[in-house]
């Protein structure tokens, strides 16, 4: 093949290059034309798209904006128009207080004018009347003053006659039939009431079924019987009497709960120092409970309502005590009985009465020694538990030692001494025996360190228990020196008195 060919044929495989190449290029450019096309379409599509939601968007906000201005402007207007209705009810208010103002005013003007004509009557009365008084002074020869003297003179003197006179018909009847109805209405109240003698005595026999008893009751060395002397403050004396105790004190709760402790100590047959101070620890609460139920079972018996608990125990506590020997509940309940028959016959309350009577001598048994005598010191204590004045007046007036206020008192004091002037109720001897031991007691306990102070043997024996804290061995010593010296210099008393000062220490522990 020769060139020429050869050339031939590469043009003309260079020119079918060209072509093919021109018409790729057409329909590439073609296809780019058609994928551009496509493109905007889809754009415009999407962009018609987003500006209808844009669109819808814009009206939805639009709507709520609408609605919520709407609903703004609604409230706006609900207030203006309360604004409104208070503008119309303060103006009506303003409008009514200035009619009101302008009414009161108006009656405050038409008051000044019927005063001024007020005043200017009582001018011309009082001159009417000064005339008239002249005329009368004239008339009379006598002054307003001097009238009202010799008027009132007059009118005394007319008193003073007819009351004398009354009052000499009332005592001549009185001095008639006063003393005999007096004795009648007290002798009738003596029959009428059922006595009894009673005289404490300052002794309790324990009896004992055998004297092997005695034995454990003393203790070894007497550990016992000093236990139970230091925890009571009774003297207890064993002697040789046969199957018998004597327990002595002048304090009868004292030997009433020494006289118990030993009894349920013996029934029990455990008898040391601790099992006797847990029995008479027990013994001393049992006796106090049979206080209150003793003044409960008075009150009910003699049928007396409403009485203070704080009352009803220092009743209970009488039948612990006497008076000149006499028991002194037996003593109240008497004079209770008394009283009422008394002031039935007289027309008085008789329960009044009766509730006076009972608690004239409530102040002989305190809880602490006071300074004023009995009859004041039981008036103190009724009105400090509420009772009435006129029964207060009665218990504090029944030794004359207050003044009587009412007819209770004159009452509750003859019935007093009806109950302790009968044969056989009191005896002097006892009353200054009990209170020259309680003397010798408080001279004791008043000096410091001192924790209980018991007489015993009638007086003759002193024993003072000290705190182990507060006083030494030394101080023991001449705290009894003291005492004593106390006691020659300020009491009188027959023979003489041992002061024993006891002083004790304790340890105390617990198991657990």
């Amino acid at each position: 093949m020769d060139i020429v060919t050869i050339i031939a044929i590469v043009c003309a495989a260079g020119i079918g290059f060209a072509i093919g190449y021109t018409l790729y290029k057409t329909a590439l450019k073609k296809k780019c034309d058609g994928i551009l096309k496509k493109a905007e379409e889809e754009a415009e599509v999407i962009k018609k798209n987003k500006l209808l939601e844009v669109k819808e968007k814009f009206l939805n906000k639009k709507s709520e904006l609408e609605k919520e201005v709407a609903a703004r402007n609604q409230k706006i207007q609900q207030t203006e128009n309360k604004l409104k209705q208070r503008e119309i009810s303060l103006n009506q208010k303003q409008e009514e207080l200035q009619r009101k103002k302008n009414e009161t005013e108006a009656v405050k003007e038409n008051l000044e004018a019927q005063l001024v004509v007020v005043d200017r009557k009582k001018e011309e009365l009082d001159n009417l009347q000064a005339q008239e008084r002249e005329k009368l002074e004239a008339i009379s020869g006598l002054t307003v003053e001097e009238a009202k003297e010799r008027l009132i003179e007059s009118l005394k003197e007319e008193a003073k006659t007819e009351a004398a006179s009354y009052i000499n018909d009332i005592m001549d009847e009185a001095k008639m039939t006063a003393n005999k109805e007096a004795k009648r209405i007290v002798i009738q109240s003596i029959q009428r009431v059922a006595t009894e003698t009673a005289i404490e005595n300052s002794v309790t026999v324990f009896h004992i079924d055998s004297d092997e008893v005695k034995g454990r009751i003393i203790g070894r060395e007497g550990r016992n019987i000093r236990a139970l002397e230091a925890a009571t403050g009774v003297e207890i004396v064993v002697d040789d009497t046969p199957e018998a105790i004597v327990l002595s004190a002048f304090d009868p709760v004292r030997r009433e709960i020494a006289r118990l402790a030993l009894h349920q100590l013996v029934n029990d047959g455990r008898i040391h120092p601790a099992r006797i101070e847990e029995v008479v620890a027990k013994v001393k609460k049992q006796v106090e409970e049979e206080v209150i139920e003793t003044g409960k079972r008075t009150t009910i018996d003699l049928g007396i309502h409403g009485l203070h608990p704080e009352l009803i125990r220092i009743i209970g506590k009488m039948k612990y005590r006497s008076s000149y020997g006499q028991n002194l509940l037996q003593h109240a309940r008497e004079t209770a009985n008394l009283c009422a028959v008394m002031a039935s016959e007289l027309g008085l309350n008789p329960k009044k009465a009766k509730r006076a009577g009972l608690l004239h001598d409530i102040g002989k048994v305190p809880d602490e020694e006071p300074e004023l005598p009995h009859a004041l010191y039981g008036a103190k204590l009724a009105e400090k538990f509420k009772e009435k004045p006129d029964i207060c007046n009665a218990i504090g007036a029944h030794h004359d030692e207050m003044e009587m206020n009412s007819l209770l008192a004159p009452i509750v004091q003859i019935c007093d001494a009806i109950s302790g002037a009968r044969p056989g109720a009191r005896r002097e001897i006892v009353e200054a025996y009990i209170k020259r031991l309680n003397d010798l007691e408080q001279l004791a306990m008043s000096y410091p360190g001192v924790t209980k102070t018991y007489a015993i043997q009638a007086g003759r024996e002193l024993r003072v228990i000290v705190g182990a804290d507060k006083i030494d061995d030394k101080q023991t010593e001449s705290l009894s020196t003291e005492i004593a010296k106390k006691i020659q210099d300020e009491m009188t008393y027959p023979g003489q008195v041992k002061i024993t000062v006891i002083r004790e220490t304790r340890a105390i522990s617990y198991a657990k």
